[in-house]
Order: structure tokens, then sequence, then C-alpha cells
């Protein structure tokens, strides 16, 4: 199997479908894309029904080359992260692992065009993100929930209005941003360091002004972020959690129970914003992007001191703040199913507080003359069973 061949394929899966996302070359399976949030097959010629071990390692091997560093990690991990240009027609993140003894591939898309805030319909807060001359910046959400295109659109705006140095520390670079009035130098982890923590001590010696660093993947990362915020630089990254309150808590947790004291005032001194995000079906196809924003404030900071209590939790703050540009998941998925953005359904699936979410949607549905329950027969059913039913548990 030629490099020609793994190009046709590629050329050949991207075109199949519309919003395509993800290339899927897994052994006993044919050839798939992920299309809005769907894994579909993809035919090629000569067909594949099946993909044999030979072809997914041929296919694996391929984009590997002669790299020892990659087939190390494969080896030693059993998995390795690479880039992958078509040409000059796509770009793609390329995980390629083990499972079973075969190799499995799969190639994220990457956008070649450079979002903007304005493009992306991020939320004005996105603005004042840019603008901040020091502190962290964090975006949390699982994979594949547009945190790197977040932070793609906030560094465009410190591009186009700010004549700094930004330093990225990328696993693998995805958005190329031009030079615009900052000065831009993207690193690529293992061919231009060697881990994250290794990535951000040399920053502090590259004279940046705004550092981007792609994961904080361990409690190193985070001590050396930290320790730049607070001597004057810009840090943004992200971590993998599923909202704002739980971020600061999951950083906490990577210290020692002594630690933690002094952790919290240093969160305090450098935490400026928490972006979480979610990415949910969106009526008549696509996605879009829920977010739930968390600013730093005095009620923000006594909870990072004190911790939360059963009335005082970061829920509960995000929801009231909005004066402060903050807004929970639940009051954003609102806003998109008020917008007919989404429906009912996806609401519910993808909310934080079940009860809250049905108060909302009951008073849109009334504001809309909607019925606000599908349960119009429940109560009649239960007074001719002489039983009380649902609404008696």
């Amino acid at each position: 199997m030629k490099k020609t061949e793994i190009d046709y394929w590629i050329a050949a899966m991207l075109e199949s479908h519309g919003n395509v996302s993800d290339l899927n070359i897994t052994v006993g399976k044919t050839l798939q894309v992920e299309s809005s949030g769907q894994l579909v097959p993809v035919g090629v010629t000569p067909p594949v029904s099946e993909l044999t071990p030979f072809q997914t390692e041929t296919f694996a091997l391929n984009l590997i080359g002669n790299n020892r560093r990659l087939l190390k990690d494969l080896v030693e991990t059993g998995s390795c992260d690479i880039s992958y240009s078509l040409s000059d027609h796509a770009r793609f993140r390329v995980n390629i692992f083990t499972q079973k003894g075969y190799f499995t591939t799969v190639l994220r898309k990457l956008e070649t065009e450079i979002p903007t805030i304005e493009n992306m319909d991020f939320p004005p807060a996105f603005g004042k993100m840019a603008a901040e001359l020091n502190g962290l910046v964090l975006f949390t959400g699982a994979t594949g929930t547009g945190k790197t295109t977040s932070l793609a659109a906030l560094l465009n705006r410190v591009n186009e209005e700010r004549s700094v140095h930004v330093i990225t520390l990328e696993d693998p670079i995805e958005y190329v941003h031009k030079q615009k009035m900052s000065t831009f130098n993207q690193r690529e982890l293992g061919n231009d360091f060697s881990s994250f923590a290794v990535g951000m001590r040399a920053a502090l010696r590259q004279a940046p002004k705004v550092i981007l660093a792609g994961e904080m993947r361990d409690r190193e990362t985070l001590e050396i972020g930290l320790t730049a915020a607070e001597t004057g630089h810009l840090v943004l990254s992200t971590l993998h959690t599923i909202d704002t309150g739980q971020t600061i808590n999951r950083m906490l947790g990577m210290f020692e129970q002594e630690e933690q004291p002094q952790v919290r005032h240093r969160l305090v001194d450098t935490l400026r914003w928490i972006v979480s995000q979610r990415l949910l079906p969106k009526v008549g196809g696509g996605r879009v992007a829920a977010m739930e924003i968390l600013r730093t404030s005095l009620r923000v900071k006594d909870l990072i001191m004190n911790g939360e209590t059963e009335d005082k939790t970061y829920y509960h703050i995000v929801r009231e703040g909005s004066a402060l540009d903050m807004r929970t998941f639940d009051q954003h998925i609102l806003d998109l199913f008020s917008r007919n953005l989404i429906t009912e359904q996806t609401a519910m699936t993808y909310c934080s507080q079940r009860a809250e979410m049905n108060r909302g949607l009951d008073r849109i549905k009334s504001e809309r003359g909607e019925s606000t329950t599908s349960l119009t027969d429940l109560a009649l059913e239960a007074e001719d069973d002489d039983s009380f039913g649902f609404y008696g548990r």
C-alpha cells in the first residue's frame, strides 16, 4: 500500500459526506468518517468491505514514516500523536494506537481558516479574556468539544489588537496563525519540545507576554503555569473537566493535602476565567457549542479559599453572575432552545441540573403558548385507577 493510495483514501473520505470531522481506520470495519457526530461508512474503488490488519498497519506506518520518536511512543505507550497534511487541501491531527494487537488510526480534520470571535458567535466575554494582561484562562471539556477552536479565536483577537510575543505549545499544531500585530512562535510537542512542562519552563526564558499550553496534563505543568501567571504572563490552557467548579477542584486535587492552602492562595491571585464547553446536536444538522463561563470575583475567591458548602457552590455563583459575564450551561442551553437551535430532548440530555432545566423549559414553552408538560392525561388516569400514580410518588 503506497502513499498515493493512502492519500486517495483520505481524499475520498473527506469528500464522502458533509461536516466530516474525523476519519476512522479500524480492523474489521469499512472506512468510516464522523459526520455531524455520527460514524458513517465510506465507499472507495476498489471497495473495502472490511479492513485487514495488514491494511491498517500499513496505513499507520506510512503516516509515521521513519520517525523514531513516534515509533518508540507507539511501542512503549501503545499510542502516538502526529500531524499530517494532504497536500495543500487539508491538515489532520492523528492518533495511532493499538487494540487487541491491531493498529487503529483516527484522523481529526483541522480547519485551515482561523476562527474569529465574531464568526463563531462567541459571547462578548471572549473579548475581555483576550484583553487580560496576565493571569490564567482555562478552557475545559471532553475531547472534541471545541476547546482548541475557542483558544484559536482568542489568540486571533490578541493577534489583531496587541503587539506582543506569543508562544504556543501544541500537540500537534492545529491552527497556523499569521504574523499580524503579534509575533507568533508556534512549537509542536515531540518536534520542538519533549513535554509541556519542559516547554513551559523554556517559554519563561523566551520573553513572551502570552503563553498557550495545549493541556495542563500534570501537576508540574500546572505549577509552572501558575508561576508564569504570577510573573506577568497571560497563560491560556485546557483541562479535561466537565464544568467550571470541577475544574478548580481538579487543579487543587493535583497537589498534596498540606500543599493545598498555598495553591488556593495562588489560584485566587492568578485565575481569571474558566470556560467549559459541550457540543450539542443542532436542529437541522451540525452541532452548536454550549458554554459555561466563570469569572473570578470576590465570591468566587471566597469559594476557592474556603471550599463549597451546601448553600454556596460555584454553580450558584455562576448562575447569579450575569453582570460579570458569567453563565451556567443550563442558562446557555435554555438560550439555545429559545432560539430553536436545539430540541427539548437535547436540552434535557446535556443540562447540568434537570430540575432547573425543566423549570426553564416550561417558562419558555409557556411564553410561546405551548403545553408545558407532555403528561396531560396522567392525572385523570390516576383518578380512574384510584391510585396516586406518578404524582403520588
